[in-house]
Parts: C-alpha cells; structure tokens; sequence
C-alpha cells in the first residue's frame, strides 16, 4: 500500500518505519525542515532500541520516504495516519491545534477517497472534529478513522510489529477492509485486530493509560506504607504479583510515573470527565499520589542531611524517565534536581541516552560526566533515578571507593538491601526496609 505519515515524532517515525518494514511505501511528513533533512539524510532523530535498523534497511529500499510538502505526501496514499502532537493545556486538556489544522489542510487537498487515521492520543470526539474539518473543504468520500497506539517507549518497535492487539474505531466497512488488509502482516500469531466504533477506541486508549498509572499510584502507596509498618514492598509486589487477576506487570514502585503519555492521558481523561459532569475520584487521587512521589526521595535525602543540603554534591545516575529511551518529558529525575538545587545543592548526571536532551532544557544547571563512575568523583552520596541495565550491577567496591561517603539514595529499588548493607553502604530504596549504619554527616 501507499501510505502517508504526517508528524515524525516518536508515534510516527516507529509507526512509518514499521509499515515500510512490511513492504508498503511510507511518505512521513514534517514541517520541520531541519528534522526532515536529517531523516532523508539517513540520521535517525530519536532513540528507540531497533529502530534504526529497520530505518535504515526501509530508506535504503526507497520504502520509507520523508518531505515537508503535505500535498506531496498525501498526493498517492491511500491511508494517511495522523501521528501529532496533542500537548497538555493549563487544564489538562488535550490541545487538538495541530491535528485539527492539518485536517483543515487536508481537506482542501483531497481529490479521491483516503481514510485518515487518528494515531496520536485524542479525546473522545475528535474523530468528529477531523472530519468535519476536512468535509468543510472537501465533499467528496472519505472516512476518519481511530487507530490509538500503544507503543511503550523502549520497545515500541517490538510494540507495532507483534502487538497484544490492534484497536480500530470505524463504522466504515471500506476502511474496515482496508485496514484489515493493512494489518494482516502483523497479527499473524492471532493477536485480535479489534473493531468498534470511533469514540469507544478513542476512550479505550485513556482508559488503557489511565489504569496503568493507577497500578503505579496503587503500588507507590503500598510502599509508603510499608516504610511505616516494616513491611517489605518487595514481597508485597511478589505477593499479590502471582495472582492472574492482577498481573505482574507495573507493580514496581518508585519515584512516579513520567513520560509523554501517562501524565498527560491522565490529566485529559479527568479533563473528559469533568466536560461530561462526572468527578472521576480515582484518577485525581492517581495524579496526587504521583506528584507526592516525585518528592519522595528528596525528603529522604533531606531527612538524612539533618544540616540541610547547602555544600552537598550528589551524583544522579538516570536522567530519562525510564530506561531505553532519551524521553525526558516529565521525567523525576528533573524535579529532583529541582528540589536538591533550590536547597543548595550541585549534581553531575550521568545518562546513557538523554543528557544531551535534558543541556537543551536545563543548560549547565548541573553537570554531566562522560561516564558512569566519572559522575561519583566529589560526591556525597549516590542518587539512582533511572533503571537502565547498566547500573544494576555496578563495581560497588568503586562506587565505595570514589563516593565521599558511602551513601546511597536508590529511587529504583535496583539492588538488594541486605547485599547493601554487607558491603558499608548507608543505603535507602522505596518501601523497603532500612538497615540502619552509623549516621555520616
């Protein structure tokens, strides 16, 4: 098939580069003249384990193909996906400017049947307003489809080749066909190609998220809760984990949730509810929980530092909001050094992937180490933010050695405590018991 992909951001550069992977040809199209060079230049523009291979492979094969014209894109394609960005307003609802405006434009473009996709994560009742949108210019056939992703940043490409299931909301037998035909290559084990209509697939997508973040909130509660009773969340998670009904999956606790759709779909699904003259309880609790974590494992810091923080240098390992990626949209990490900043403190951070991100936001607000151990020279004790593979089995002798003090704040809960505590660390997770040594301030 001929296939057009307008919005080059995570969603659509995984989403285009996966259609072109089964034979189809993808026009992606971007306003971003810079972006769209590099891409048609062979310089992937985001980091996605996997990704870049098939990039390469599908650019190289003139499958996977990149302009700034819309009307050049879309000029052939018989499915045109919508993969833009949708940011959160000030209150929390989703901002349907960039979606909307190229529905305007396409609509003035159209000349034959196409179905248009909504890729990105929308409210329900967008797949309305598109079309409307492009039937104000256009009165020929055409249908607007809602075909949310559910792409987890760090596998997204193992995501979209051999997903759980593939969500279509559409009425339309002819873009029902369509897309049954378009999919057929990545469903082959079985997994459903589900369809219902528009507005139920938007919802499903915030409702998918939302309760995903309500395990997180549940998980990081019952770990506040443990440091209070002298429970171990560990084994809680191992507990309640084996049970079918609930999963093993997201129930590790931390710092909170971050990332570019969590937080946002969030917000948007409490934002819906509101519009709709109904209090959604549990979600504005999931939102309260997540901002209280954030700042959790600074008031540990704070509360070992009885002194204050004023002098002190800490070393941060994990900047992204999760491992895998270099997304460091509301990502605690930042917020942590936020807080140990305004207090008085310096940090140097080391991360695999995302330094370069977070220099464009916060500039020399802190340091950044060439690498892992680079980032302990100096520092008063060790903060972990981010679970990348790479620190989970570190020399701890030199960790021990470089350290001024051995003392360890861990937001990750990556080692074990009692291993911790054998090798002279003080060392402080989340939900987890402390074994106490002999205070260093």
């Amino acid at each position: 098939m001929k296939i057009a992909v307008v919005g080059t951001g995570y969603v659509g550069l995984v989403t285009g580069t996966c259609l072109a992977e089964t034979g189809n040809t993808v026009t992606c199209v971007d306003i971003d003249q810079r972006k769209v060079q590099k891409l048609q230049s062979g310089q992937i523009t985001i980091y996605e384990p996997g990704l870049e291979k098939l990039f390469d492979r599908n650019l190289k094969e003139e499958r996977l193909l990149f302009t700034t014209s819309l009307a050049d894109g879309i000029k052939d394609a018989e499915i045109i996906f919508l993969a833009l960005p949708t940011p959160p307003g000030a209150d929390g609802s989703a901002d349907l400017r960039y979606v909307l405006g190229v529905a305007d434009d396409i609509g003035k473009l159209l000349q034959d049947y196409k179905v248009i996709i909504d890729k990105s994560t929308v409210p329900v009742g967008t797949a309305e307003k598109v079309h409307a949108a492009i039937a104000a210019n256009y009165k020929g056939e055409f249908d607007v489809v809602s075909n949310p992703e559910f792409l987890r940043e760090g596998v997204a490409v193992d995501d979209f080749m051999k997903p759980d299931r593939v969500v279509i909301g559409t009425t339309s037998e002819r873009a029902q066909k369509l897309l049954t035909e378009l999919y057929a290559p990545y469903v082959r084990q079985g997994n459903p190609l589900i369809f219902m209509d528009e507005r139920s697939a938007e919802l499903t997508k915030y409702a998918a998220n939302s309760f995903l973040a309500t395990k997180i909130s549940f998980m990081n509660e019952i770990a506040q809760l443990c440091e209070r009773l002298g429970a171990d969340v560990d084994m809680v998670r191992r507990g309640i984990g084996s049970d079918d009904r609930i999963g093993k999956r997201f129930l590790f606790p931390g710092i909170g949730y971050g990332g570019s759709c969590f937080p946002k779909d969030v917000q948007a699904l409490v934002h819906s509810s509101g519009e709709a003259d109904y209090d959604f309880k549990i979600l504005n609790a999931v939102m309260e929980v997540n901002e209280t974590q954030k700042r959790h494992l600074v008031s540990k810091i704070k509360a070992y530092y009885e002194g204050g923080l004023t002098g002190k240098h800490f070393a941060l390992w994990g900047l992204a909001f999760k491992p895998n990626t270099d997304d460091i949209r509301e990502a605690p990490a930042l917020e942590i050094i936020d807080a140990l900043v305004e207090a008085g403190a310096t940090v140097t951070a080391f991360d695999p992937e995302a330094m370069n991100n977070v220099r464009g936001v916060i500039g020399d607000k802190i340091q950044y180490a060439e690498t892992t151990y680079d980032a302990l020279e100096g520092a008063d004790a060790l903060i972990i933010a981010t679970e990348w593979n790479e620190f989970r089995t570190p020399d701890f002798d030199k960790i021990l050695a470089t350290l001024k003090e051995p003392v360890v704040f861990d937001g990750r809960n990556l080692f074990e405590v009692q291993h911790m505590y054998e090798k002279g660390f003080h060392y402080e997770s989340i939900g987890r018991p402390l074994i106490q040594l002999p205070k260093i301030v």
